[in-house]
């Protein structure tokens, strides 16, 4: 019982240090999901096989992985009663982020099982952008509200991960209204970036 108590009085289950971990993993979780995409697009240009495995793959699930902690932690937080307002708000949208990619990602998996290698538009990929971009806003939010912190350094690094991923979400729905012109340009970078369409 004293071993409990001494870890709920630690400086790691301290609310402000969880808030911190939260918003950090919020905003590098996406970044590490994107940067492997990119990876993976990579791979698909060089007709590197596709398996689930791929080491590109591996650093979309741990970045992934890095936002389900945020998201694990915010809802520590929220059933503790310690977090209110946009704080809340944003630990609700990191969760609502986290929830999107992991059924994405088991989405996208069953896609290439199915389908093999998809583009840029796929029933998978837009809805784990779109989780992409809650999780950052989560971030966001809650840095905004831990400016009087050190960790307000982090902010502008948050804000243009943020805005990167909703101008990526917004490049790709564009794609799946005008993708006879537009996917004439980007079919050769990303491979069959096109193809579901």
């Amino acid at each position: 019982m004293k071993l409990i108590q001494r870890l709920s009085n630690s400086s790691l289950t301290k609310s402000s240090t969880i808030i911190s971990f939260v918003s950090i993993l919020a905003v590098i979780g996406p970044v590490v999901v994107v940067s492997a995409g990119f990876w993976d697009a990579v791979s698909h240009l060089q007709k590197e096989p596709e398996f689930f495995w791929s080491p590109s793959h591996i650093v979309v699930y741990t970045g992934v992985s890095m936002t389900t902690c945020a998201a694990i932690m915010g809802c520590v937080l929220i059933l503790r009663k310690s977090v209110h307002g946009s704080l809340k708000t944003g630990i609700k949208l990191v969760i609502a982020g986290s929830i999107l990619q992991i059924i994405s990602g088991f989405g996208d998996s069953l896609s290439h099982d199915v389908f093999g290698i998809d583009g840029l538009i796929s029933w998978s990929h837009q809805p784990l952008e779109l989780g992409l971009v809650l999780a950052s806003l989560g971030g966001v939010l809650i840095l905004k509200n831990r400016e009087h912190t050190k960790l307000k350094a982090f902010l502008p690094f948050a804000i243009i991960a943020f805005l990167f991923f909703t101008t990526w979400l917004i490049f790709n729905i564009v794609l799946i209204f005008g993708h006879t012109i537009q996917c004439i340009q980007i079919y050769e970078i990303f491979s069959s970036g096109c193809s579901i369409l």
